[in-house]
């Protein structure tokens, strides 16, 4: 066997709406339907779908606090140019969105922000073309610089 592709996430989320407006309405991700009650599925077209939220009520656990196993945060490219990056930030602070970082990883530029329940989501755009890292992987690998928008 050899995965081929990363395919799609699946996240719980404590209010459904709040979070389709979140990666609906200020991400821009097309919501394709509910795949069940109380479910909501996005796809940009790539595949059948690249997003599927799962409310789970008020009541469940929040995300623990500092250094924990699991998830670190999902990647969303936005586009090629840091204009478009910039452009991102004023819509985020327009929508009141928690931005917690930026950096510079050679290949990509990136922006940081939390989603209604708190995962951290990666806004990056490509600034390499794809064949640079393909020919290059180690462009991928270099350490993450500060990023001046």
């Amino acid at each position: 066997m050899k995965v081929q592709e990363l395919g799609h996430a699946v996240l719980y989320v404590r209010d459904l709406e709040a979070s389709v407006r979140f990666y609906g309405d200020i991400l821009g991700l097309p919501a394709i339907g509910e795949a069940w009650p109380g479910t909501r599925a996005f796809s940009g077209g790539r595949t059948h779908h690249e997003l599927l939220l799962i409310e789970v009520g008020p009541d469940a656990a929040p995300l623990p606090a500092g250094r924990r196993v699991g998830l670190y945060h999902l990647g969303f490219k936005i586009g090629t140019t840091d204009d478009e990056l910039r452009d991102a930030v004023q819509d985020l602070q327009a929508a009141g969105v928690t931005i917690v970082g930026t950096g510079d990883h050679a290949v990509t530029h990136s922006l940081y922000v939390l989603d209604p329940d708190g995962n951290e989501i990666e806004l990056f755009v490509d600034v390499l073309p794809a064949e640079a890292w393909r020919d290059d992987p180690q462009l991928v690998m270099q350490p993450t610089r500060p990023l001046a928008l």
